[in-house]
């Protein structure tokens, strides 16, 4: 089901995004993976290498369309058509909202909602053209489950819970087009490297001494909606620690 498709992470310098990138080389696909930070795509694209894989790494800032659209070109003209999009990036700048981090709304808007979008548009045409893909958004248990400090991390996670469904049912009957949405509880990443609200200080503290999900955990997850059969389109995948309430 993967070997020899053409998949697309973003987000692949670390974390889900690095973790899903391996585990689709390691099935035989080829990688398209991109990032802000070049020199974890160097290390990713070398250990993928090293075991034989294939992997094309592009500077990737999501928040610009023009990256979006140049990434996906570039994919493109390198493999003739996309199978498979990742759509991962994001951040999470958990905050009071009382503190008016403004700055960190709109980042937060702009790389886990707006990059979301512009990717998967400039993605789209050769999908609808070949009436054949699968796009995955990695979402949130923060997609349903609403917490203090959370009330804008925890909107745009419902967005891309709301337009994953929605993509849904535009695509897959007309197109023979694949969304998922992967929403996983808390998971061992950088993303809690993130938070500048000093009053979140406790809440880190207790998210490190949770046994979280690893990054592999999701990236597993990942591939078992991709090697699902033909007629089967996993429209959800909700995981979390079993030391995770809520």
């Amino acid at each position: 089901m993967i070997k020899d498709k053409v998949a697309v992470v973003t987000g692949a310098s670390s974390g889900i995004g690095y973790a899903t990138a391996l585990a689709l080389a390691k099935a035989g696909a080829k990688v398209a993976a991109g990032a802000r930070r070049v020199d974890k795509l160097e290390s990713l694209q070398k250990e993928i290498q090293e075991d034989n894989g294939e992997i094309l790494i592009e500077k990737l800032d999501v928040t610009k369309k023009e990256d979006c659209n140049s990434f996906i070109d570039i994919v493109v003209n390198k493999w003739n058509h996309i199978d498979i999009l990742i759509n991962n990036a994001g951040i999470m700048p958990l905050s009071f909202f009382k503190n008016l981090k403004i700055n960190e709304w709109d980042q937060m808007i702009d790389v886990n909602l707006r990059g979301v979008l512009y990717c998967t548009a400039a993605a789209i045409p050769t999908m609808i053209n070949n009436k054949s893909g699968h796009i995955i958004n990695i979402s949130s248990v923060a997609g349903r489950i609403i917490f203090p400090a959370g009330s804008v991390y925890c909107a745009t996670k419902h967005a891309i819970t709301a337009f994953s469904e929605g993509l849904r049912q535009e695509l897959s009957q007309r197109y023979n087009i694949k969304v998922t949405c992967i929403e996983p509880g808390v998971v061992a990443t950088e993303l809690p490297n993130t938070i500048t609200d000093n009053a979140l200080e406790g809440f880190i503290e207790s998210v490190k001494k949770m046994e979280a999900l690893q990054a592999e955990d999701i990236a597993n997850a990942i591939v078992y909606a991709l090697e699902s059969p033909r007629y089967v389109n996993v429209n959800e995948i909700l995981l979390r620690p079993m030391s995770q309430e809520k």
